[in-house]
C-alpha cells in the first residue's frame, strides 16, 4: 500500500519551514559523507593531540576572599607550608614521644618545628585523656618535598614498629591532601568503568540493535575524549580542577546520548512513515537537528552563568562542561548526519532476539498519549495537584544550609586511613589536624622585627586562653621566607557553624589584637576558611547568576517558538522540579535520611556549590525535553491541528525518545550516587531525580496542563507563518 502522504502532518509541515544553517550543515554533511566523517575523527584526534603540547605548568585557581589572599602570600614565600601531626595513644606514649623527636630531629633538612610535649609549655602536646600530639613541618624546596616527606613517613613508621603496643596515628596537611586526592582518582576510575556498562546496557534495551546502541556511544565518547584533550591545552591559561574531570565525563555522556536519541528516533519515525533515507535524513536534520542546536546552546549558555561567582574553579568547570556540550552539538549535525547517510538501513542492524523488532518499530506512545488526553481534559485539576506536589517537595529548601564538606566528612569512615586518624585526633586535638594557618607579612618594605612577632605570637595565646574555648591549643608556628605562618586549632567540626564562629573571632578579635601593634599584615586561610570564604562570595553572587541565566533561557526560548508565554511557563516548570530535587537532596543529606542505603554520614549541610551548579545544568539539560517536545507540538499545531489535539500527538510522539533519554540520564548520573566523596552521592542524587520529575511529572502532566490553560496565547507567533 502506498503511503498517504497528506494524512501525515509533518509531510504538510515541511516546505514551511526554512531550511536553517543546522539543516544546511547536516545535509552537507550527509552528502559528503567521507569528508564529514573524517573530519570529526581529525577534529577530536587534534583536539587530544593539543592537549600534549608542552606549554609549561597549568594554570592554578585562586581561591576567594582573605582565605585565597593568604594562600596566594605563602606561594610567593616559596609555597611550603605543610604541616603533620601524629597523635600518640598507649601505655608507652612517653618512650614514643621521646623516640619520635629524636628520630625526627636527626633529619633536620628534611623536618623542621617540631612540636612536642618536650617542647616549651609542653603541656599544650598533652590532652586530658594521655594523649600526646607531635607536630612538624616538611621543609622544601621541590626538588626535595617528596624525599624529605618519605623521610618523615620513614622516621614515624620506625617508631610505630618499635612500639607495637602505642598507637601512632599522622594527619595533617600532606596526608589528608594525598587521601583527597586518592579519592578523586579512585572515583574518577569508578565512573568511567561503571558509565559505559551501564548506558550500553540502557541503549541496547531502548534501541534493540547493536549497531543502533554503538551510535551514541561513538559520538559521546569521541566528543568526551576531544573536550579532555582541548581542556588539557587551555589549562595552562584556564585552571581546571581534576575533581571536575568525572562531572565533565558523565555529562559528555549524558548529551551525547541524548543528542543521537533526538536524531535516531526522528530518523527511524520518518523511514517508518515511508520516506526514502535522503528525505528522512533532510528531514530529521531540520527538524531534531534544530531542536540539538537549540538544547546545546541553552546548555552552554547556562554554564556561562558559572563565570558570574567569579571563583576559578567553577570557570574551569563551566569551561569543560560547555566545551564536552559543543562538541557534542558539532559531531550531532555533521558526523551523525554522515554516518546515519553512510549506514542508511543498516542502522539496525544486529537485531537482538526478543526485543529488537519492538524496540525497532517507532511508534508514539498509547500511554503517555492517554495521559496527555486526561490532562487537556481536565488541566486546571491536573496541573495543579501536580505543581503542589512539587512545591511540598520543595518545602525542605526552606531549611537549607549550605555547608561544605570537611575532609573527614566527605569520604565515608574506613575508605582513607589519614581521614580516620584525622577523625581520632579529633577526639583528643580539636581542630589540630585541619587548624587555621594565619599569615603573617611585613606591612611595608621593612622585615618583620622577630621580637615583635614573639609579643604577639605570646599575646595570641592569651586570646586563645580568654577565647572560651573557640582557640585551641597547640599553636603552632612555621618560618616561612620573610612570612611567618601561625597554626591555630579551632573549635568545632571544620566546617560547621561553631568552627565559623572561631574564624570570625580570630580574625576580628584576637589577631587584631595581637598583631594590631606590629603593623603587620595578617590574612587566614585554612580547611575552615577556605570554603567559609568560598560559601560567602558564591552566596553573594548566585541571585546574579541565575537572573542571567534565566534572561538568557527565555530569549533563547523565545526566539525558537516565537512566544513569550511558552518560554515562561518552561522556565516556571524547570524551576518546580528542580527546586522539588533539591528538596530531596536536602531532606536525604542535611536531615540524615537513608545514610546506610546510600553509603555516607551526614554532617547536617549541603555542599555550597551544589544547588546553583544543579540549577545550571539540569536548566540547560531538561530545555532539551522541553524543545524536543514543544517542537513536535509547534509542528502539529503549524499543520493545522486544534490545540489540544497538537499536544496530545506531540506528547504522545516525543514520549518514547524522550523517556529513553531520561532513562539514560538517570543511570548515568546515578552513577555519582555509587562513587566515595558525599559532594558526588549530592549531585548524582539531586540531578537523577530532577531528570526522572521532569521527564514525568512536567513533561506528562504540567507541561500540556500548561499549554492547555494558556490555549491560543501559548504560541503567540509559532503559528502565524504561512
Amino acid at each position: 500500500m502506498l503511503h498517504d502522504k497528506t494524512a501525515d502532518p509533518r509531510a504538510r509541515t515541511a516546505p514551511h519551514i526554512r531550511r536553517g544553517i543546522v539543516a544546511a550543515v547536516a545535509d552537507w554533511s550527509a552528502r559528503h559523507r567521507a569528508i564529514a566523517i573524517g573530519g570529526w575523527l581529525a577534529l577530536v584526534a587534534l583536539a587530544l593531540l593539543s592537549g600534549a603540547i608542552p606549554l609549561g605548568e597549568e594554570a592554578r585557581a585562586a581561591d576567594p576572599g582573605e582565605a585565597g589572599i593568604a594562600e596566594q602570600r605563602i606561594d610567593a614565600e616559596g609555597g611550603y607550608a605543610v604541616r603533620e601531626n601524629v597523635l600518640i595513644t598507649g601505655p608507652d606514649t612517653d618512650d614514643a614521644v621521646t623516640d619520635l623527636v629524636t628520630a625526627l630531629a636527626a633529619a633536620p633538612e628534611a623536618v623542621g618545628d617540631i612540636g612536642s610535649p618536650l617542647s616549651d609549655h609542653g603541656d599544650r602536646w598533652l590532652a586530658d585523656d594521655g594523649a600526646a600530639l607531635v607536630t612538624f613541618s616538611i621543609l622544601g624546596p621541590d626538588a626535595r618535598y617528596e624525599a624529605n616527606y618519605q623521610a618523615a613517613l620513614d622516621a614515624v613508621a620506625a617508631v610505630r614498629a618499635a612500639h607495637p603496643d602505642t598507637e601512632l596515628l599522622q594527619a595533617g596537611d600532606a596526608t589528608l591532601s594525598g587521601a583527597v586526592d586518592a579519592g578523586i582518582k579512585d572515583d574518577m576510575r569508578r565512573a568511567e568503568t561503571t558509565s559505559l556498562p551501564l548506558t550500553v546496557l540502557v541503549l541496547l534495551a531502548v534501541f534493540g540493535s547493536l549497531c543502533a546502541a554503538g551510535i551514541p556511544l561513538l559520538l559521546a565518547a569521541t566528543s568526551v575524549a576531544g573536550a579532555f584533550g582541548l581542556l588539557a591545552l587551555l589549562g595552562h591559561w584556564v585552571p581546571f580542577n581534576g575533581a571536575g574531570s568525572a562531572i565533565v565525563l558523565l555529562i559528555g555522556m549524558a548529551v551525547g546520548v541524548d543528542y543521537s536519541l533526538f536524531y535516531l528516533r526522528r530518523f527511524r519515525e520518518e523511514r517508518a512513515a515511508g520516506h526514502d533515507p535522503d528525505t528522512a535524513l533532510h528531514t530529521t536534520a531540520r527538524t531534531s537537528g534544530h531542536v540539538v542546536a537549540a538544547s546545546g546552546l541553552t546548555v552552554i549558555v547556562c554554564m556561562a552563568g558559572l563565570l558570574i561567582t567569579g571563583i576559578d574553579v567553577l570557570k574551569g568547570l563551566a569551561l569543560g562542561t560547555a566545551l564536552v556540550v559543543a562538541l557534542a552539538v558539532i559531531g550531532s549535525v555533521t558526523f551523525l548526519p554522515a554516518l546515519l547517510a553512510t549506514l542508511r538501513h543498516r542502522v539496525d542492524a544486529a537485531r537482538l532476539p526478543w526485543i529488537g523488532k519492538r524496540r525497532i518499530k517507532a511508534e508514539p506512545s498509547r500511554f503517555w498519549g492517554r495521559v496527555a488526553a486526561a490532562v487537556v481534559r481536565r488541566p486546571l485539576i491536573t496541573g495543579g495537584l501536580a505543581a503542589v506536589l512539587l512545591l511540598i517537595a520543595a518545602t525542605p529548601v526552606l531549611g537549607i544550609r549550605l555547608q561544605d564538606a570537611a575532609v573527614t566528612a566527605s569520604l565515608p569512615p574506613g575508605t582513607s586511613t589519614a581521614v580516620d586518624n584525622a577523625t581520632t585526633m579529633q577526639q583528643h586535638f580539636p581542630g589540630s589536624a585541619t587548624s587555621a594557618r594565619v599569615v603573617i607579612t611585613p606591612g611595608g618594605d621593612e622585615r618583620l622585627d622577630p621580637a615583635a612577632i614573639d609579643t604577639a605570637i605570646a599575646h595570641l595565646h592569651d586570646e586563645a586562653a580568654a577565647s572560651n574555648g573557640r582557640l585551641l591549643e597547640p599553636i603552632t608556628t612555621t618560618s616561612l621566607g620573610d612570612a611567618v605562618v601561625i597554626r591555630v586549632p579551632l573549635a568545632g567540626d571544620t566546617t560547621g557553624p561553631e568552627a565559623d564562629a572561631a574564624l570570625a573571632y580570630l580574625r576580628d578579635h584576637a589577631l587584631p589584637d595581637a598583631f594590631g601593634p606590629t603593623g603587620t599584615r595578617t590574612a587566614v586561610t585554612g580547611k575552615t576558611a577556605l570554603p567559609h570564604d568560598f560559601t560567602e562570595q558564591l552566596t553573594a553572587r548566585t541571585p546574579w547568576a541565575i537572573a542571567f541565566i534565566l534572561l538568557l533561557a527565555f530569549a533563547l526560548l523565545a526566539v525558537t517558538f516565537r512566544s513569550w508565554t511558552l518560554p515562561l511557563a518552561s522556565i516556571a516548570l524547570n524551576l518546580l522540579s528542580i527546586g522539588a530535587a533539591c528538596g530531596a537532596l536536602t531532606w536525604v543529606f542535611q536531615g540524615g535520611h537513608l545514610e546506610s542505603l546510600l553509603g555516607f554520614t551526614s554532617y547536617g549541610g549541603v555542599v555550597s556549590w551544589i544547588p546553583l551548579f544543579m540549577f545550571i545544568i539540569l536548566f540547560g539539560l531538561s530545555m532539551d525535553y522541553h524543545i524536543f517536545v514543544l517542537s513536535r507540538v509547534t509542528e502539529r499545531r503549524r499543520a493545522g491541528a486544534a490545540g489540544p489535539d497538537a499536544i496530545v500527538g506531540g506528547i504522545a510522539a516525543s514520549a518514547g525518545v524522550v523517556s529513553s533519554a531520561a532513562l539514560i540520564m538517570t543511570g548515568v548520573f546515578s552513577v555519582f550516587v555509587t562513587l566515595s566523596a558525599i559532594e558526588y552521592k549530592m549531585l548524582g542524587l539531586g540531578m537523577a531525580l530532577a531528570i526522572l520529575i521532569d521527564a514525568t511529572i512536567v513533561r506528562g502532566v504540567l507541561l500540556p496542563a500548561a499549554m492547555s490553560l494558556l490555549g491560543d496565547r501559548a504560541w503567540g507567533r509559532a503559528t502565524a507563518r504561512p
